[in-house]
């Protein structure tokens, strides 16, 4: 295939290039506008690879949209695009809503006004896949059952009602006018290549400088955790295998507190690189809790499992230790980015969600 492959050099996108390089022959055009978050390193083999184009474009640029579509003549379409750090969206939330909505709308009629000049067989297999996250679903309280893919959307923060207005924005194009999309549902993702604004890389950096590490409120806010290359695999089994119309809920049956996720990160830092001032734990500071503040996220994955033929590889003890060891192989990466123009407040702030 030709995949149009929408934030490529994102945290998930970019492992979305990288494992598709890895284990298909498939082609990938990766449309990035490059924001703070972007990184070509992330890429890894994929910057220069033959099967593999960087286009830096905005999604929320019509004409761009078209001259893309018409020079990669895609054979589907895989939209990660998006602003997602929930703290950003409280701040500054027209950034979200430009992206996330404005974008995916440019995206979407795009894509219809290039797949309606289709014919044939080429009409016949394209496909649309509209990447989305479980925040849509709003939040579950402590013994509720986890979200399914017909669960109520209950957006709770401006980036989650942002991602749900681009899922009903991608539904809509296909029962309006029969553009064969697809959607999946993901839960909290971690591993290689994290920003540092987020939770888990966050804990990391700051638990190895020996700095305050922030946890929201009382830290009894709960994740189901996914490790970012497992996410892959199981988006490009959606592209591959997914059925038009239908939806995914991606997850990884891991869910942790908050608050022992942050725990089994100094566990882990002490167990390799002890701290002569003694235990990271030490350094757990508690913060007032951000607005809105869901309580609790986790998928019931069954029905993605079963039609894809896909599980999660990694449990959470495994996939942390995995991500923790990256982050201590680079350190040039992320040293960069903490000693640059971001670093200051936005990464004294923990991510939780």
């Amino acid at each position: 295939m030709r995949i149009l492959l929408t934030g490529g050099c994102g945290f998930i996108g970019s492992a979305v290039v990288r494992h598709v390089l890895r284990t298909t022959a498939h082609t990938i055009v990766n449309v990035d506008k490059m924001t703070y978050a972007a990184s070509l390193d992330a890429l890894e083999e994929g910057d220069g690879h033959a099967r593999h184009r960087l286009v830096r474009a905005d999604i929320a640029d019509p004409e761009a949209m078209r001259r893309v579509f018409a020079e990669a003549a895609p054979d589907a379409v895989m939209h990660l695009a998006a602003e997602s750090h929930v703290d950003r969206s409280i701040d500054g939330p027209g950034d979200f809503i430009r992206t996330n909505v404005v974008g995916s709308f440019t995206l979407l009629e795009a894509t219809r006004a290039y797949w309606s000049g289709l014919s044939g067989e080429a009409r016949g297999k394209f496909r649309f896949h509209h990447v989305s996250t479980d925040e849509v679903f709003g939040a579950l309280g402590p013994g509720d059952p986890p979200f399914t893919e017909t669960t109520p959307y209950d957006p709770r923060s401006p980036y989650s009602a942002s991602k749900a207005a681009s899922d009903h924005l991608a539904r809509a194009w296909m029962h309006t006018y029969g553009l064969p999309v697809i959607v999946s549902n993901t839960t909290n993702n971690y591993g290689p290549w994290q920003f540092p604004e987020k939770l888990i890389p966050l804990i990391i950096l700051n638990a190895l400088a020996g700095l305050k590490l922030p946890v929201y409120g009382d830290g009894a806010n709960q994740r189901d955790w996914l490790y970012v290359d497992d996410h892959a695999e199981a988006l490009l089994g959606v592209l591959e295998r997914g059925v038009p119309g239908e939806t995914y809920a991606i997850g990884a049956r891991q869910p942790q507190r908050n608050i022992d996720v942050v725990r089994s990160i100094c566990g882990v830092l002490d167990e390799i690189i002890p701290d002569p001032a003694g235990a990271r734990e030490r350094l757990i500071t508690f913060v007032t809790d951000r607005p809105g503040h869901d309580f609790r996220y986790e998928i019931d994955p069954s029905h993605a499992e079963g039609a894809l033929g896909w599980t999660a590889a990694h449990d959470f003890g495994r996939g942390l230790r995995r991500t923790i060891a990256w982050y201590l192989e680079h350190r040039a990466w992320w040293e960069a980015i903490r000693t640059g123009s971001y670093a200051g407040q936005r990464l004294g702030r923990a991510n939780a969600a």
